[in-house]
């Protein structure tokens, strides 16, 4: 795959109706977490990681009742939500994805980032989340080599 078309794993998104009571389970195994972030009040993000590298799991849980996360919590319960892949460009992934008869959707810009989904419809049955970061992303957030796998986006190595 050429650089432009550079993926890999960022984390696991588990869904929780709790991040305060799913988080114990985490810290048993030893994680450490790097950060919580509330989404417009929609739903609450946190991350961990292993202290060693930069495998992470992440913990998201709903703060409204009406998201697209207490849909998913009522229908099916806590669990796996997501796995996210880092790309070094997003729309170069996408166009790659799509050649392969896949669907792309909720193709979102922010200041931070860049994310689009390849829904679970997908033979896998897993929903992937696109995620490229942006200049500024780490701005207010845990350290960069904490942040991003290997210490560096994709692409800046």
């Amino acid at each position: 795959m050429d650089t432009d078309c550079s993926v890999r794993v960022d984390h696991t998104g588990i869904a929780v109706e709790s991040i305060d009571d799913a988080e114990s389970v985490l810290f048993a195994f030893g994680c450490r977490k790097l950060v919580e972030e509330s989404v417009e009040g929609r739903f609450r993000w946190a991350q961990y990681d292993f202290g060693r590298d930069a495998s992470r799991l992440e913990l998201i849980a709903p703060e409204a009742d009406d998201t697209f996360l207490t849909e998913y919590l009522d229908e099916r319960g806590p669990g796996l939500h997501h796995v996210t892949l880092e790309v070094a460009n997003i729309d170069a992934v996408a166009a790659a994805v799509e050649d392969a008869g896949l669907d792309v959707v909720e193709y979102r810009e922010y200041d931070d980032w860049t994310e689009a989904f390849v829904p679970p419809s997908n033979p896998t049955g897993a929903l992937f989340q696109l995620f490229e970061y942006h200049d500024g992303y780490a701005d207010g957030r845990p350290a960069a080599e904490k942040l991003y796998v290997d210490g560096q986006r994709l692409g800046e190595q």
